[in-house]
């Protein structure tokens, strides 16, 4: 129970740090190419690994790689996708739809883990989903193609957290993490050398150096490292709808910095999101004890 507590705490953690980095990352998400940055990002992030781990990952198996090369691999083309869907959609949408992967976990760990959820895992994932678009959406609701983009990047980024879950049942959320990100860096990098002008490296100045170690070391290093090791303690149901609130700490941050203001429709979206981990939490339990006390 301790530990089910700790990995809630800690997917809580990883959450809260992303939705952070939505308004300190701005610049360097500005200034550099998208896989330019994930590349170093993610470098960066295997030589953090490396060096507070050493002694872990050298134990690592061969058969470790393949849980690290399927998990970079989801992890690189849910980051890709979204970032190509940004460009064409506002942020709050591209932070709404990409939540879908807390509607999708359940559906496809029935498919593919044969792990069925129950109707409180339906509800609270639906509901979550629900609240997170309160929390996000303005006005504009047409979808476009950068809509689509950001909605194929949320199935990436469930099917990550299922490939995650499937893969630490045969390692430790260390040895999975760095693989990911090692693996996640060499597709980046590659990816940067085809496509985009990787010696805008050489113009970063020192206030975007310093934006990119917080998203190297807090929001991705630490906070894959808290995802991975929450997992190996939360269902993936909790776990994705935990994940999620992403989005809604990006807007909470948003508003304590004065970047959007409070209105009647988020503090709706609050309550809803709210509403719905109580469902996950509890599963009503508190109302059924009622009942029988009556």
């Amino acid at each position: 129970m301790k530990k089910e507590f700790l990995g809630k705490l800690m997917l809580l953690g990883s959450a809260i740090i992303w939705g952070s980095s939505f308004v300190i990352m701005k610049n360097a998400v500005d200034f550099l190419t998208p896989h330019t940055l994930l590349s170093i990002r993610f470098i960066l992030s295997t030589i953090f690994m490396s060096i507070l781990f050493f002694n872990e990952i050298k134990k690592a198996r061969k058969e470790d790689l393949k849980g690290g090369f399927f998990a970079g691999l989801a992890l690189f083309c849910a980051f890709t996708i979204q970032t190509y869907g940004l460009r064409l959609t506002t942020p709050g949408k591209n932070a709404f739809l990409t939540a879908v992967y807390c509607t999708i976990v359940p559906f496809l760990s029935w498919l593919w883990l044969k792990k069925r959820p129950d109707k409180f895992q339906w509800s609270a994932a639906i509901l979550c989903f629900i609240g997170v678009g309160l929390v996000s959406l303005d006005s504009s609701l047409n979808i476009n193609l950068g809509d689509i983009y950001t909605l194929i990047g949320g199935f990436f980024y469930a099917l990550h957290i299922l490939i995650c879950e499937k893969a630490m049942q045969k390692t430790t959320p260390i040895i999975i993490t760095t693989f990911q990100f090692a693996f996640a860096g060499v597709f980046s990098l590659v990816s940067a050398i085809l496509f985009e002008d990787i010696t805008i490296i050489s113009q970063i100045h020192s206030d975007i150096i310093l934006q990119i170690l917080y998203l190297s070391f807090f929001a991705t290093t630490v906070s894959y490292l808290f995802q991975n090791t929450g997992q190996k303690w939360v269902n993936e149901y909790t776990a994705a709808l935990l994940l999620s609130l992403e989005s809604v700490f990006g807007v909470l941050f948003s508003i304590l910095l004065k970047v959007e203001t409070l209105n009647i429709q988020i503090i709706l979206g609050f309550i809803v999101i709210f509403v719905a981990i109580i469902i996950s939490e509890t599963k009503l339990s508190f109302l059924l004890r009622r009942k029988k006390s009556v």
